[in-house]
Order: C-alpha cells, then sequence, then structure tokens
C-alpha cells in the first residue's frame, strides 16, 4: 500500500439498521437518474475538458481562440465541445460564420467552483 492511501475502513458487523436503510431508501434518486448523473462526471473526467470548461468560464470564445490557448488543434477542441454540448455544459451562438461557446448555465459554473473548492480543502 501507498504511504499516501488511506485504508478503507470495514463494517464489523453484520446488523442491518432498518430504521436508516428505511428513512434513506425513499430519498434515493430513481436508478436512471443515478446513470445519468454518473455519466455527467464521466465528463469532468477529461483534463481537456476541463481546461475548455475553465476558458469557456472565463468569456464566450470561438473554437480558434480555444484552440490557440490551449495549444491544441480546432479538430481536438472540436471534438471535446461536441461531448460538452451533448452532456448540456457549453452551448453555441452562431454571429456569421464563427461560433462562439460560453457555459450552459449558472449550474456549470456553480459545479466547477465546487469542485475546486472540494480539491482546494484536500
Amino acid at each position: 500500500m501507498r504511504e499516501n492511501q488511506t485504508p478503507v475502513e470495514s463494517c464489523s458487523c453484520d446488523v442491518i439498521h432498518q430504521n436508516v436503510v428505511d428513512r434513506v431508501k425513499p430519498l434515493m434518486p430513481k436508478e436512471e437518474a443515478l446513470y445519468d448523473l454518473a455519466e455527467l462526471f464521466k465528463v469532468f473526467g477529461d483534463t481537456t475538458r476541463i481546461r475548455i470548461l475553465w476558458a469557456l468560464d472565463a468569456s464566450e470564445m470561438c473554437v480558434c481562440d480555444i484552440a490557440f490557448l490551449l495549444n491544441m488543434t480546432q479538430s481536438a477542441i472540436s471534438h471535446q465541445l461536441r461531448v460538452l454540448k451533448q452532456a448540456q455544459l457549453v452551448r453555441g451562438r452562431k454571429d456569421g460564420k464563427i461560433v462562439f461557446y460560453s457555459l450552459e448555465d449558472e449550474h456549470v459554473r456553480q459545479i466547477f467552483d465546487q469542485g475546486l473548492v472540494h480539491i482546494h480543502e484536500m
């Protein structure tokens, strides 16, 4: 085991605390909603997408701007933007021939900000 890993504690009893289970069970979201939530968090699991979200949190940008900022190809950025759009994390606004991207809404900013708060607490 690595030095910085904390062992996971396990329960040494086999008693079901039925009152706790009965209280929590009706509060659990439907399985489909939990699946969707897991899929959303998978989108946040890519550094390039996080960098794009960071940039779009600061300003609306086109693919060319993002590609230049992140030192990546426009093709690579377009691919990641497609994933972010499918997850409804970013949206595009067409202005002539140029599409400007921004965060979908304030919820995306809040998810992002809460993640940063959490990692800074560690």
